[in-house]
């Protein structure tokens, strides 16, 4: 009846590692639906007869087709082995019930087609499904018989000739809109059930009250009790009985919790029970996770489990140049999950397609955050049928996928295609699914869309970007489309030397360098701002679009993946400190401190390394760099337990204070648990009654004192020397101060620099003096001799702090740049202190900008700005103009770059 299947596979523009993976006998052959298993089923993927369709023609019934397509790849596919497009077609196919299934009903699952589906079994029309991105099921059992059945299925898809949804399938694809995914594409496949039996669960983890909540939807039911079990690797954690469609609460004690750090998965067991035994049961598995809005550090942020964790990821679109909409196989879907945990990010934005339940299934268990799109009409002003079909398939998508612990958010439309009723439709969806934040439109900011002003984000789109709305007291500020960085890899392109992207780089080099700027942006967006999250456009190439991270084939990674991986931590890392509202002795994370000596007659001592031990000692102003250095730290989240604290040295990236035995020491973070847990320690207030004592995280009682000059962990009364009770409690208390070295980034002492302007579209703008104020200015080669050499400026230590910088013209020796009631100037200095402090500024990197901050020594978070071409010293959240919040938070960065004038 049927051609090999060698025949029939098309040769594809981009072939992907597992296009050759993909037969006839193998097309999809996993268990389709993780979260709702039963034992028994069959699979009809593979190779069915296929023809063209014409409206209102009967079904084809009984009569064999002239062609083979391989179910489930879309039409258009080379997998599916058509390879085009057609408005209206005919899928046919025989099976046979195997023999133990007797007895039962048998139930015929599509889990997608595009988009109208009319099906047949054995000539009986069962029925109409519409909407191509979810699934849908007939029971067949009264239409079979004995031996070989058929199944018949006519498809209309008219793409976007319609008004149904299609997220970005086009029949003439081109620039950002793609080829159309027609007919089946996702698994079909039969199962036996009981005529009472499960058809759904709604599994709402609450972990404030330590429970999961379950609801169970049948069909058939009459009288049945439903029983639950939670098991743990095995052993039972709970179980709980109810009524079908009532809500049962299934404790869960001390849960663990699931985030993308540890996606920890619960197992499930439901039972449908009567008098006579079980008569029928599934298995499914849900995770412990909470997502909503708090204040956090004074700005509303989402919230994971309770902190705020910033939400760094990707665009996803779903296309694949082999199989279009549909993975060429499991390994291949699972392959883009874990792609984007090897880079480091923590989210991805399913962008206007619904991929099937195993994708969903693998970012349940590799552990990532997903924003899921509703997938878009093609029109301008949708007729009230065509609402009515989005709202449809709207609240289908949600109730197929709530169960998801991935899934964190629903973007209901995107930059205004087919808006309408923004805000009802935001509402509808929190009514619907309460648990979940809701963004109502992703880029308001963009395209003509309007922002229905509700729901959980204030969501912009900034190309190449990155910038942010300003959360408000409803919506945190996110930015939902940004990045587009664009590089050509040659034999890697779906149409040679034609793709485009936003911005394209001539190298791989120049693109990981302003990639990881742009991350570096989404750090001082997320410290200036409030930005709660970032998606980057994109993971892959998509067709002709050239901005992957990937390339559309999946064979190239463009970026570095180990220095990407590293950028995303930081700023995840940095996210967390946030959390830190301070604890005892003003002790907080993420910021550089010293520690002073509290006891009598030693307050002149600070910690510090020397040659990898730590001691005390004095320090003052009038002591050389490494001294300054060696006594200046960052405080960072405790490597072993985030509620306490971690020491890294200013001067020696990676390396930690840390007990080894008794005594502590400087060392390299060597990833084992037992360092981890000795670089740990635990905030407490001063045992002296004032400062902050260091208690030891995997040591108890024994805290952080100096002895001798030694610093040990020590417990009051031990047999030790260093436990002496004298002076224990002043020992052990340390006094929380400015950093010895105030600067968290290094300029080059004595050298010719210019600073260049970092905010996308001014990157030809430098700092330059004129006329005795500080502007920024276009400088190029040919700019004059007077421009390049005010546009240059010499290095050198702070006049009043020489662990921060002045810069001295070079055209004008003697006179710096200083600040005078916030304006940037140019003036000789004039011997006070006043001056030397207006003219010293801090360079800042650990606040997440591209280059460096420079801040005023004696104007705390004051920044030198520029605005309207204008130099002033600024700070988030201040009230002179010269403060607004609009690019604050990249335009505060300079990239320190080769003189104009050496």
């Amino acid at each position: 009846m049927q051609p090999s299947i060698a025949s029939t596979i098309q040769a594809a523009p981009l072939t992907t590692p597992w296009t050759s993976d993909v037969s006839a006998d193998n097309a999809l052959p996993e268990y389709p639906r993780p979260q709702l298993v039963r034992s028994n089923w069959q699979n009809l993927n593979g190779q069915w007869q296929f023809a063209r369709g014409v409206a209102g023609e009967a079904p084809p019934v009984g009569r064999d087709l002239a062609e083979r397509v391989l179910v489930p790849y879309p039409i258009e596919s080379a997998l599916s082995g058509i390879q085009r497009h057609e408005e209206r077609m005919w899928y046919r196919r025989t099976f046979s019930i195997p023999s133990n299934w007797g007895g039962q009903r048998i139930q015929l699952n599509f889990d997608a087609v595009d988009w109208q589906a009319t099906v047949y079994v054995n000539g009986v029309r069962m029925g109409v499904h519409e909407g191509g991105y979810d699934a849908f099921s007939f029971d067949v059992t009264d239409q079979l018989r004995a031996g070989s059945n058929e199944i018949i299925v006519g498809v209309y898809d008219p793409t976007d000739g319609g008004g149904q949804p299609i997220g970005k399938q086009r029949l003439s694809p081109s620039g950002i809109w793609y080829t159309a995914a027609s007919g089946i594409w996702q698994t079909v496949w039969l199962e036996p059930t009981a005529a009472a039996h499960i058809t759904r669960l709604e599994a709402t983890p609450d972990v404030a009250q330590q429970r999961l909540k379950l609801t169970v939807r049948g069909t058939g039911v009459f009288g049945q009790t439903v029983q639950a079990v939670v098991t743990d690797g095995g052993a039972e954690v709970s179980r709980a009985s109810g009524a079908v469609d009532s809500e049962i609460s299934l404790p869960v004690p001390n849960p663990k919790l699931w985030s993308p750090d540890h996606p920890f998965l619960y197992d499930l067991t439901v039972s449908l029970v009567s008098g006579n035994g079980t008569v029928d049961r599934v298995t499914s598995y849900f995770g412990m996770r909470s997502i909503a809005l708090a204040t956090v550090d004074g700005l509303l942020h989402p919230v994971l489990n309770g902190q705020f964790v910033f939400q760094i990821g990707t665009l996803d679109q779903g296309y694949w140049p082999d199989g279009i909409y549909t993975a060429p196989t499991d390994a291949a879907l699972k392959f883009d999950i874990q792609q984007h945990k090897d880079f480091g990010f923590n989210t991805i934005r399913k962008h206007i397609k619904v991929e099937r339940p195993r994708w969903f299934y693998w970012a349940d268990k590799l552990g990532i955050l997903v924003w899921q799109d509703m997938p878009a009409m093609n029109t301008v002003a949708p007729s009230a049928a065509a609402k009515a079909q989005f709202e449809r398939e709207l609240r289908e998508m949600i109730d197929e996928h709530r169960n998801a612990p991935s899934v964190t958010t629903w973007v209901v439309q995107n930059e205004g295609w087919g808006q309408y009723d923004q805000a009802r439709l935001a509402n509808l969806v929190k009514q619907w699914d309460p648990s979940r934040l809701v963004d109502n439109m992703s880029g308001i900011n963009c395209c003509g869309a309007v922002d229905g002003g509700n729901g959980d984000f204030a969501d912009w789109h900034t190309y190449v970007g990155p910038s942010s709305p300003r959360p408000s007291s409803t919506r945190a500020a996110v930015l939902g489309e940004y990045g587009g960085l664009g590089l050509r890899v040659e034999g890697h392109e779906w149409s040679p030397g034609n793709g485009f992207s936003y911005e394209m780089q001539p190298n791989a080099a120049t693109l990981n360098d302003r990639y990881i700027g742009l991350i570096q942006m989404n750090a001082s967006l997320m410290k200036f701002t409030g930005l709660s999250a970032a998606i980057y456009t994109e993971i892959t190439d998509v067709e002709n679009e050239i901005n992957g991270l990937v390339t559309y084939d999946r064979r190239v990674v463009k970026v570095d993946t180990a220095r990407i991986r590293a950028a995303h931590e930081g700023l995840i890392r940095a996210s967390l400190d946030r959390n830190d509202g301070g604890g005892p002795g003003g002790i907080r994370s993420g910021q550089p401190r010293s520690l002073q000596v509290t006891t009598a007659g030693l307050t002149n001592r600070y910690l510090r390394h020397r040659d990898g031990l730590v001691y005390t000692d004095v320090v003052s102003d009038a002591d050389g760099d490494l001294l300054k250095r060696d006594a200046s730290f960052k405080v960072v989240r405790g490597l072993a337990r985030d509620a306490c604290y971690s020491f890294e040295s200013r001067n020696f990236a990676g390396h930690y204070l840390r007990h080894r035995g008794a005594r502590l020491y400087k060392d390299a973070r060597d990833g084992t648990a037992g360092f981890d847990a000795d670089a740990t320690f635990c905030a407490k207030a001063g045992l002296s009654g004032s400062g902050v004592s260091l208690e030891s995280y995997n040591e108890p009682g024994k805290h952080l004192r100096h002895f001798n000059a030694e610093v040990y962990i020590a417990s009051n009364g031990g047999s030790n020397a260093w436990d002496t009770a004298a002076n224990y409690a002043a020992d052990a208390s340390w006094n929380l101060v400015d950093p010895w070295w105030r600067s968290s980034a290094d300029l080059p002492l004595g050298a010719n620099e210019s600073f260049r302007v970092m905010t996308t579209g001014f990157t030809n703008r430098y700092i330059r003096h004129r006329d005795g104020l500080g502007f920024t200015e276009v400088v190029d080669g040919n700019s004059s001799t007077t421009l390049k050499q005010d546009a240059t400026f010499k290095v050198v230590r702070g006049l009043a702090n020489p662990t921060c910088y002045s810069l001295e013209s070079r055209n004008y020796p003697g006179q710096y740049l200083r600040h005078k009631n916030y304006r940037i100037n140019k003036e000789a200095r004039d011997g006070s202190a006043l001056f030397d402090a207006d003219a010293t500024f801090c360079a800042q990197a650990d606040v997440g900008g591209p280059g460096v901050a420079l801040e005023s020594y004696n104007m705390k978070e004051h920044y030198i700005r520029h605005i309207n071409s204008e130099l002033w010293m600024a700070r988030p959240g201040g009230t002179n103009s010269w403060d607004n919040p609009d690019l604050f938070a990249v335009d505060i960065y300079w990239n320190v770059s080769a003189p104009w004038a050496p």
